[in-house]
């Protein structure tokens, strides 16, 4: 896995990345929404940045190949968006976008997942995280869709000095 790690540089996001974005998001999107509540409620990042403040906090992408692959939004406690471009799943980047996050917080992490995505809550798992509470409701964005998701938390740093 080591020469993987390699292959991916994560930096800040530049107004440049924005259509990689997009399209990274709009796919994924979709494959998340399949394993959980249906693909008609699906709306393109376009649609939902500013509601769901994509910019509110740090974004920084993944690159591979010279390419962004993926990205990751957080803040100190909290990593609020993760998608990697569906050719580029299992290859070590949501992984290292989920370490970035980590590196970056403060005493502990939380995510908001959707019940259903096994692949996103078997790579957090992996990462340390522990599911905390399930949280029934609408769909965070697309308010007109019920929805049930996993909030997951996770003890980071261990020391503070920042």
């Amino acid at each position: 896995m080591s020469d993987v790690s390699r292959e991916i540089k994560i930096r800040p996001y530049e107004k440049a990345d924005w259509p990689r974005l997009c399209e990274i998001h709009d796919a994924a999107r979709l494959d998340e929404l399949r394993l959980s509540v249906g693909e008609d409620a699906f709306l393109s990042l376009e649609d939902t940045y500013e509601n769901e403040g994509l910019f509110d906090d740090k974004l920084s992408v993944a690159e591979m190949e010279g390419v962004v692959r993926g990205f990751v939004a957080f803040g100190e406690d909290e990593l609020t968006w993760l998608y990697v471009e569906p050719s580029f799943y299992r290859r070590g980047l949501g992984r290292a976008l989920v370490q970035h996050a980590a590196a970056n917080a403060a005493g502990e992490m939380q995510i908001d997942l959707l019940e259903g995505n096994a692949p996103a809550l078997k790579l957090y798992e992996s990462e340390g995280f522990t599911v905390d509470k399930r949280v029934e409701g609408q769909l965070i964005g697309n308010e007109g869709y019920a929805a049930s998701g996993l909030t997951l938390k996770r003890k980071v740093g261990g020391t503070s000095g920042g």
